[in-house]
């Protein structure tokens, strides 16, 4: 091999080293990647006008009729807080129910799981990394909340003990605190794995990471975390959500949430763009080969609906670039 390598011409060499580098790198890919579409909830939720229960619904059937397994659906959070989602019961009520497809609903705390079970049984919970300047409680309260609300609403038998789907937020980065230390976010995450989350979503809140930052925490998180308990939340406001995911997947996270059209954004840091838009996601998983489930078109076509509802354009790449084309 040596012998060859010199007969060969340096651009040539060049050329066999890239190609060595990146077969290395597809076989570090997971087969399948789980796709959790967080468009209808997280990313309509801090739309400043209200849209309609039937947008909604539709939305949501159109991406069950795309193919997407996971649809984050609504949220039982206060409609003080959050008036968007003050038709968390009707919009359940009136989706599709796929075969095969699930809808999990956020719900912040004990009070939102006791609304959401009369027509819900998967509880999904959020833990926010944010300063106190955000949360009016310490992490180590929030903690000790949400223990004891775990085990009251597993105590009502609706959900076996490992049904927790739980996000950690601002892992690369704080509107508040600046850099986030991925010790801490180890810290974080060892604890919520320990409190039977089976899996935990860790969020670029506010889009700064990049995917050295994005390496070296999930390095730190995956000393007291196994991966496959493990998924990814990117936001794009410097352009880094793809490429962070990119990285995820490379550690062996196959877990990864995404947004329609990139619909979202965060209210606590100003400029904060929105999620990775879905469309780019599955493009770019079905050109490396890896299974998604999703058929892209008919991805499109709900994008293109729920941006002309908002009378906005889309900020897939994908789908502007397939509008252009």
């Amino acid at each position: 091999m040596a012998a060859m390598t010199k007969a060969l011409p340096r651009r040539l060499v060049g050329l066999a080293s890239l190609r060595a580098v990146s077969t290395s790198s597809m076989d570090t890919l997971p087969k399948q990647v789980k796709i959790v579409e967080v468009g209808p909830r997280d990313g309509l939720q801090n739309e400043k006008n209200i849209v309609s229960t039937p947008v909604k619904i539709k939305l949501i059937d159109m991406l069950s009729e795309a193919g997407l397994s996971v649809i984050e659906a609504t949220s039982f959070v206060s409609p003080k807080w959050v008036p968007q989602m003050a038709d968390h019961a009707e919009v359940l009520k009136g989706i599709q129910k796929f075969p095969g497809i699930t809808y999990p609903v956020l719900i912040p705390n004990l009070k939102g799981f006791e609304a959401a079970v009369r027509g819900y049984i998967l509880w999904k919970a959020c833990l926010r990394a944010f300063s106190p300047k955000k949360n009016t409680i310490s992490i180590k309260e929030q903690f000790q909340g949400l223990t004891g609300d775990l085990q009251r609403a597993q105590d009502t038998d609706l959900i076996p003990p490992l049904s927790s789907h739980r996000y950690v937020s601002c892992v690369l980065g704080c509107p508040y605190e600046g850099k986030i230390s991925p010790a801490k976010v180890a810290e974080v995450t060892k604890k919520l794995y320990s409190m039977g989350c089976y899996e935990i979503s860790l969020g670029d809140t506010i889009g700064v990471g990049t995917p050295g930052i994005m390496k070296d925490m999930l390095s730190a998180v995956m000393q007291e975390v196994p991966p496959a308990a493990l998924a990814v939340h990117c936001h794009d406001t410097y352009g880094q959500a793809l490429a962070n995911t990119l990285m995820a997947l490379q550690m062996g996270v196959s877990v990864v949430d995404s947004s329609v059209a990139g619909l979202g954004g965060c209210p606590y840091a100003q400029g904060a763009s929105g999620n990775l838009a879905t469309e780019d996601l599955v493009y770019m998983l079905e050109g490396l080969g890896i299974h998604t489930g999703v058929n892209l078109q008919k991805l499109l076509e709900a994008g293109n609906f729920i941006c002309q509802a908002l009378n906005r354009k889309t900020s897939s790449k994908v789908a502007q670039a397939t509008c252009k084309l």
